[in-house]
């Protein structure tokens, strides 16, 4: 996945259009020739910090979107919102439980981002723009990038869920041996999403309810429906999260039952050699007086002995229900 621009600015006209703004363009709060604007940083970029000063934002919006670490959240700050937004990590070779952090202020009139990472549903949104096919208002904006960020990581829990489903047939059908690690790396996984899914929904919803002027009714059905998407994905991951866990319960109790067996089986040869081996004892000790010792036969008289004893045990233990 090819990387964001370093900065990125838009302006839109309202009606779907929308016009890249050159770096000197930036400062200013809003332009009459816009309905309103985008903004997207990169946070170690080293103008980004003196950019966002020049935006007019204050020290409270400024840390919140630089910030080194960050949870998915919703905060409304004067006339405008800090959200903090995560989304799964596409990149080839990347781990998705990998979230990547999305970090916006979102005005009446214009949208400031920060991003570390190229996060793919920003990447779709920017190409949309490219196309022609740009967000009508700020509401608009922020909506249509919750409905991109669900979107993007329903096929990675649809994915858990087909493995997982494979794993089930696999142990509970098949009976086939699954390593122990493999149900625990995909619990990890399923665990890592929902970490971030959790609070992501609560972010979309508290940003739902609150009363902003630039929110439409429109825009807070669709809000309420990628908060609904965000739910299904984090009962989804919990049910993924359980079935791994009840899986891997199932191996922990095939493996104990074969061993139970094992030890079941080396008791019963213990238990048949147990006096056969005392016999050979007796007769292995070295003093006077042992039976047979001038008979030429008596070691096959001896040995017919010992069969006669091990298949007594062994009628013995098959009346005992030993062999069933």
């Amino acid at each position: 996945m090819d990387e964001l621009p370093d900065i990125m600015a838009y302006g839109f006209d309202g009606r779907g259009g929308a016009m890249a703004l050159s770096v000197d363009e930036i400062g200013a709060p809003s332009h009459d020739t816009h309905a309103f604007t985008w903004v997207h940083l990169r946070r170690d970029d080293p103008a980004a910090r003196r950019l966002l000063e020049g935006c007019g934002l204050d020290s409270f919006v400024i840390e919140a979107l630089t910030a080194d670490e960050t949870r998915p959240r919703c905060t409304v700050h004067g006339d405008g919102v800090v959200l903090n937004l995560r989304g799964v990590n596409l990149a080839p070779g990347a781990e998705p439980e990998d979230m990547i952090s999305v970090r916006f202020w979102i005005e009446g009139r214009r949208v400031i981002g920060v991003w570390l990472r190229s996060l793919q549903a920003v990447r779709d949104f920017s190409q949309a723009i490219e196309r022609q096919q740009a967000p009508k208002s700020p509401g608009d904006f922020i909506a249509k990038l919750t409905l991109r960020l669900s979107d993007r990581a329903e096929p990675t829990v649809a994915e858990l869920n087909e493995r997982i489903d494979q794993i089930e047939d696999d142990v509970l059908v098949e009976a086939l041996r699954v390593p122990r690690s493999e149900l625990s790396r995909f619990r990890r996984k399923a665990i890592a999403i929902r970490r971030y899914m959790v609070p992501q929904r609560d972010a979309l919803t508290t940003l739902e309810i609150e009363d902003l002027d630039w929110l439409t009714t429109h825009d807070r059905s669709r809000i309420r429906e990628a908060a609904d998407r965000v739910t299904r994905l984090g009962e989804e991951l919990d049910a993924i999260r359980d079935r791994a866990q009840i899986l891997h319960d199932e191996i922990m109790d095939q493996r104990a039952e074969r061993m139970n067996k094992n030890t079941f089986l080396l008791s019963i040869i213990a238990s048949i050699f147990l006096p056969l081996g005392l016999v050979t004892g007796l007769l292995g000790i070295n003093v006077g007086g042992i039976p047979g010792a001038q008979n030429p036969w008596a070691f096959w008289e001896v040995v017919m002995i010992l069969g006669v004893i091990a298949v007594v045990q062994f009628v013995m233990l098959r009346m005992f229900g030993f062999f069933r």
